[in-house]
This record gives C-alpha cells, structure tokens and sequence, in this order.
C-alpha cells in the first residue's frame, strides 16, 4: 500500500544548527528527510486516535544555512510534490549575528480566496505572503509567529459542515452543536482544511512556526471567567470538546513549538513516542488534566535569536478564574516562568500573548471596571449584570485581570530599570484578537527609563516599550462593529474610561501609553525587522483581492 501525506510537511522549531518537520501521513510508516541526496533525519510515525504523525529532527546544520529539502514515506517521495510553481522547500537554520524577521498574526479562516470568502472574511494574508515570499529573497532570520485562532472550532466553514453532517449522522455526540467541532476526528479535519490550501502549505513547509492557542482554538470566550466555564462544564458534550482540542492542539502545533532537548523531557512526548500502539488514551488522559489542573503543564514557550528573545505565553489554559486576588491571566506558575524570562541582556526582548496587554485605554479602563465590579465593588447585586457584560463584550484581556497586568509591570519595570541586567533597547508586546490592528507606544517615542538603568548591549539608555497588534489573517471584522471600535480608541471614551475605573477603585494603569493612529481593520499581517538595537514594524495588507494579488505595506513605523 501507497502511503500519502495528508497534511505538512510543516517546518516548526528552528535553532542555529537544528530544524524540526512534523507530518501527518495516512498510515503507518518511516519519514525521512533528505537534503542534496543523503538522509537528514527520519522518525517513525506515532498514532492518536487513528491519525499518524511524525516530528523530524535535523541536527548538524550550518547556522544561517537554507537547504531545499524532500520528504520521503517509505521511501517514496511525497514532497515537493511535482509540478509545484513554489520554490523548494528550505531547512533554515537560525543565525545569532544576522537581522531577524518576525512575521506574526492571528485569526485565520481558511476560505482559499474564493468570491464568496473574499466577500465575508477578506483576502488571506497567509496566502498572500506566500506569493509575496515565493517571489523575493529572504535574507537573514526568518519566523512565523501564529499567535491563536488558527483553527476555529466554533465558527465553521461550509465544507467542515458538510463534514459534520456526515459524521454526526452516524453517531449523535451528545447534542453537540451542528456547527461546531467536539471529537478529536473533527479537530483533525479542521486542521486539514485549515493547512492544506496550496499557498499556505508552503508557506508553513518553508519558514519555521511558532505557535499558541486562543479561545476559538476551543471556544469563542474560553476560560473568561468562573462563571463562562461553569456553564460549559454543565454542557454533556464539553468534556470530549476540551479534551479533543487540547489534545489536538498539542499534536498539530505544541510539539512543534519544542525544541529537540525540551521534547526529549516532555513527559507527554515520551509516553506518546514509546506507546508503541495508539495513544489516544494517553493524550486524553493527559488533555483533560490540563483543563482540569492548569499546573500539570506548561504550554508557554521561549525561543532565543541571538539578541532578540521571543517568549509565548499562554494567557488562555492556565488562567486563575476565581474573582478577587487569585484571579490571574496566566495564573501563578505561568506569571512565574515568565518573570523568569524577563531578564537582561538580550537587545531585544517580544512577549508573544494573544490578548493584548496595552488596549486602546479606553477598554483598558472599562475591563479594570468590569473586573472590580464582578468581583463586588459596587456591591452584590451588580455582579451578575457585570458578568454578563464581561461576557457580551469580551472584556477578558489584561485590563481585566488587573492583579496580572500589576505583576507583568512589575517585572517589566525591573527589567527596563536595569535590576535584572542590562536593559534591552525594546520590550514589545506583540498580539492578535482582536480584528483590528494597531501600533500603542508607552512613554513616548523616546521610550522608558527607570532611574538606574544599566545600558543595553548597545549602549543605549532608554527602552523602547510598544504594543503592535496585527489582526485578523482572514476574517474581518463587520462593518456595524468597526464603529465602536473607533469610538473606543477617541479621547472622550478614554476620559470616561478612567473615571469608570475610578468609581469602582480599579488600580491605575503602571504606565502610560496611546495609540499612534487610528485602528485599522483589514486583514493584516504583521513584521518586525531587529537589527541592532532598531526594530522596524510594518503591517502588510492586500487591497486588490484576489487569487495572484501580492500584499503592500499598509504602514511602518520605528519602534
């Protein structure tokens, strides 16, 4: 029997001499990888509830090198697959002294550019930037931040509809929704559909991923509150939905996020890697304890560009949901891995979190209102119309986990102050979300020092603190919504923002920040080009849609 890729390959974590692929293959088999004719690295397939996958490693490359690479299963070549109008597929190997690149966006609807997607969501921009990289060359780093929503399992498509039909009329999942996904089956379909198009299955089988989870990885609003999971957890088909996607997404895009050393100590991996049969229980099992106890895992990750460090947070499965002091975003070992991180001596350091952590102040101050509140500051009778307004209006971000924007601060100041070393010459927070994009600066344009700074590797003496956001890929936002966007992000609103806060004894902001524009809300995607101690953001846009339209700038800016 001919085995075939079904999905991949995707080129994930990338080091200065090593490259991880992972595949998923319709059967059992051997994956090789062969650069200019002789093996780079091969692994056999694992299985999780009757799909096979494979995560290849690379070791012994040239930093910097870019090698054009075959996937081979069983010995027969499946990619590149003939015919391709791509260039080859490449390994790249990072390289600790040249510029890097930093592409980052979230909120992808995979609608392949059709009329009709065009209509609804807008142009791709992943599929854009694969045209736009197809044809020009990539000097220095490369990476690909996809920073959540990759797949949304509560909003499907037409064809995944027609999947769940079909699958649905076989065997009922306990009055699940029809249009949404909730076995580990249909997650593993919605990632077929979501990866699979032409131009994004290069894109991601060329230029090294990082990825992380946002609420429609799961469900719109997941982890809002205590009382958002209460209402899920009383649904009879909650359970299979968290645990299959939870254990999807460790399988599809976690274990990429790994390096070599840290998937050889995953405990997860290592039970999956040596089952020797399917692991569907292993996973399960291991999914719904993360749900259930958020320490059990550690889902945050790092990854170290020569001066530039890159650290991706988990703000959604580890959250701390009980109203007052415990209630936290990252919850308390998630705030301790990233205090750990927030060091000195990189020039530049990028705190990946889906959820932005600077808002437009106005719905900073309002999330800070909401969550006091919620928690009983205007008394108990308030709470429960203030919860559904949480809920309503998604006010889930940082501005409403206050005790966590206050801790994220504290080590952000002792980091800019110099306590933990030199200071970098950038911290940029760098998010999604929200449908809209946007670039806050805080303190300025001349950026943020704290007395006692200690210079930077470049000899600089002030950092440069900035949110960019850069949302959504493909899936725009309605038009009757982008008016209250806009008014969200005027002055005025911002004035009453803060005296809303006030009223109910929200704490004040660590620092201060504006938007330097107005918000933006065609599909984006972001980049930020360091070298040295500058970093250049630009976000790209496609205006003429279309299936060969090439994305532009719509905007740069020095950060």
């Amino acid at each position: 029997m001919t085995v075939s890729l079904r999905l991949g390959p995707l080129l994930r974590h990338a080091g200065p001499t090593t490259a991880t692929v992972w595949v998923e293959a319709d059967a059992p088999c051997l994956v090789r990888l062969r650069v200019d004719g002789r093996d780079a690295g091969s692994a056999r397939t694992f299985t999780v509830h009757g799909h096979h996958y494979a995560v290849c490693e690379v070791a012994g490359l040239p930093p910097g090198s870019r090698l054009p690479y075959e996937v081979l299963l069983d010995d027969a070549p499946v990619w590149p697959e003939p015919g391709s109008p791509f260039p080859p597929s490449v390994l790249r190997a990072l390289d600790p002294d040249a510029p890097t690149r930093l592409l980052y966006g979230s909120c992808h609807t995979p609608t392949g550019d059709s009329p009709e997607g065009l209509v609804r969501h807008g142009p791709d921009m992943l599929r854009a930037t694969a045209r736009r990289l197809a044809g020009e060359p990539v000097d220095g780093n490369l990476l690909l931040l996809l920073i959540g929503d990759q797949v949304y399992a509560d909003e499907v498509q037409e064809s995944m509809r027609a999947v769940l039909r079909q699958s649905r009329a076989a065997d009922p999942a306990d009055g699940a929704p029809d249009d949404e996904v909730v076995r580990y089956d249909e997650y593993a379909e919605l990632y077929r559909q979501a990866w699979s198009d032409p131009q994004v299955r290069w894109l991601l089988s060329t230029v090294p991923s990082l990825m992380v989870f946002d609420d429609h990885d799961i469900r719109d609003d997941w982890n809002t509150s205590a009382a958002w999971r209460r209402s899920m957890e009383a649904l009879p088909w909650w359970r299979s939905r968290i645990t299959s996607g939870l254990g999807s997404y460790w399988v599809y895009q976690h274990l990429g996020n790994l390096s070599p050393e840290a998937r050889a100590a995953d405990p997860v991996w290592t039970r999956v890697r040596d089952h020797g049969s399917d692991a569907a229980g292993v996973v399960d099992d291991f999914a719904l304890r993360a749900h259930r106890e958020p320490s059990s895992y550690r889902w945050s990750h790092r990854l170290d560009i020569g001066p530039v460090r890159v650290l991706v947070a988990d703000t959604r499965c580890g959250r701390a949901l009980g109203e007052g002091s415990g209630r936290s975003i990252l919850g308390p070992d998630g705030h301790d891995w990233l205090d750990d991180q927030l060091t000195g001596g990189p020039e530049h350091v990028v705190v990946a979190s889906t959820v932005p952590v600077l808002l437009p102040p106005a719905v900073h101050h309002l999330e800070a209102w909401n969550e006091a509140v919620c928690a009983g500051a205007w008394g108990g009778w308030a709470r429960e119309p203030a919860e559904r307004l949480r809920q309503a209006l998604d006010l889930e971000h940082w501005g409403a986990f206050q005790r966590s924007f206050r801790r994220l601060g504290a080590g952000v100041r002792a980091l800019v102050g110099g306590e933990r070393g030199p200071a970098p010459a950038t911290v940029l927070f760098l998010s999604g979300d929200v449908h809209f994009s946007y670039l806050a600066r805080a303190g300025g344009t001349g950026g943020i020092r704290w007395d006692g700074a200690e210079p930077g590797p470049s000899g600089g003496h002030r950092t440069r603190v900035a949110q960019l956001v850069s949302s959504p890929l493909c899936n725009q936002m309605p038009i009757p919504l982008r008016r209250a966007v806009r008014l969200s992000a005027s002055g005025p609103f911002a004035v009453l923002g803060r005296l809303l806060a006030w009223l109910a004894r929200a704490p004040r902001p660590w620092l201060r920040w504006r938007l330097a524009g107005p918000p933006y809300f065609g599909n984006t995607i972001g980049e930020v080009v360091f070298e040295g101690a500058s970093a250049e953001a630009a976000w790209y846009h496609c205006p003429e849609a279309g299936q060969d339209a090439l994305p532009r700038v719509h905007r740069r800016a020095s950060v």
